[in-house]
């Protein structure tokens, strides 16, 4: 039996949450998915388990995602959904453990609350929450200490955070709705609009992933979608080439590059310099399209780096960050609160 757990850190995303244990690493891969039965109210599936239900489900099972760009829609099923989670990778002890939870910068003291009294339910001793921005910087392996400005871009599932980051805090920051489900949509219209076919946002995925791209690839590839025909309402199939994922992705990549152009202009001339040198950091899920470095580095001038793991980098920060929990503040951070005060103050 121990007497103090291990503490964790919590990278809670839209699509996926990913638990990082003290001293052991990434123990928590899963879909923030929940499967409920309307009828009673009854949890029936958790996870991965309740993904693999999505669109197979007869009308009293829905499948709920309780968490939407990185902040919570649904409290009770958060909590019971992190109670879950918690229990898969933590034993019998006496104290329960410290978490650390990864948090958009655009989240509100109300969401703040909500997040930290989750989490507290779900067997947490004490909470802290940091900026995912600044966990993302220090998965990538950058020095957030310094006086030196790095641009983090973090494109998850929900959300595309883009900010600033100088001795260690967000100095410029903006939080966007268009992520990878803004891509998955965009080639669900994509299709219907050409082809008069209507796919999933599942099919969608697959074809992003195996074909999907934002700049010319050296060879043109093909990827075969079935659907349903809006003509006829019967099955139908069509082949897709990369070069139309280029003209389907075409709208959500001119929000994402208007955020970061946005974050640039905000940004202090020192800082820009040093990002200018230090070049534009990639992380997320959605940063893994083909050929979204270059876009970037196109359009910005600047060098443009993906990290190697752009899944987990934020929950690898994250956990790096666990060794000075002592020397964080406990519980609410208020952001946004903290920038109003700042931006009154210029």
């Amino acid at each position: 039996m121990l007497f103090f757990e291990r503490d964790i850190a919590i990278d809670l995303g839209t699509m996926t949450t990913l638990i990082y244990v003290q001293g052991r690493g990434i123990r928590l891969r899963e879909s923030s998915l929940v499967a409920m039965d309307s009828t009673n109210g009854r949890l029936l599936r958790i996870g991965e388990e309740a993904k693999k239900m999505l669109g197979r489900t007869p009308a009293n099972i829905v499948p709920i995602s309780p968490i939407v760009a990185g902040v919570i829609s649904d409290y009770d099923m958060t909590a019971r959904m992190l109670k879950e989670f918690i229990s898969r990778i933590t034993s019998f002890s006496l104290f329960k453990p410290r978490v650390l939870i990864c948090v958009p910068g655009s989240i509100t003291g109300v969401e703040e609350r909500a997040l930290i009294d989750a989490a507290i339910e779900a067997g947490a001793r004490k909470v802290y929450l940091v900026e995912s921005s600044l966990a993302t910087a220090v998965g990538a392996g950058v020095d957030i200490t310094k006086a030196d400005g790095h641009m983090i871009v973090d494109i998850g599932s929900g959300t595309t955070e883009v900010a600033v980051v100088s001795l260690g805090g967000v100095v410029e920051q903006q939080s966007v709705k268009t992520a990878g489900a803004s891509f998955d949509e965009a080639i669900v219209r994509f299709v219907r609009k050409k082809h008069n076919l209507l796919i999933g946002a599942r099919t969608a995925e697959e074809l992003k992933i195996s074909i999907g791209c934002v700049y010319a690839r050296p060879e043109v590839s093909y990827e075969e979608v079935k659907g349903r025909c809006l003509v006829t309402g019967l099955p139908r199939s069509v082949t897709i080439s990369s070069t139309d994922m280029i003209e389907a992705l075409e709208e959500p990549m001119d929000r994402l590059m208007e955020a970061i152009h946005t974050v640039l202009e905000r940004t202090p001339p020192e800082l820009v310099g040093d990002v200018s040198q230090n070049g534009i950091v990639l992380s997320g899920g959605g940063s893994q399209l083909w050929g979204l470095d270059r876009l970037v580095a196109e359009r910005t001038g600047i060098d443009t780096i993906l990290v190697d793991d752009a899944l987990s980098c934020t929950a690898f920060g994250a956990g790096r960050m666990l060794q000075n929990l002592n020397d964080m503040n406990e519980g609410m951070i208020n952001l946004a609160r903290r920038r109003q005060m700042e931006g009154a103050a210029q």
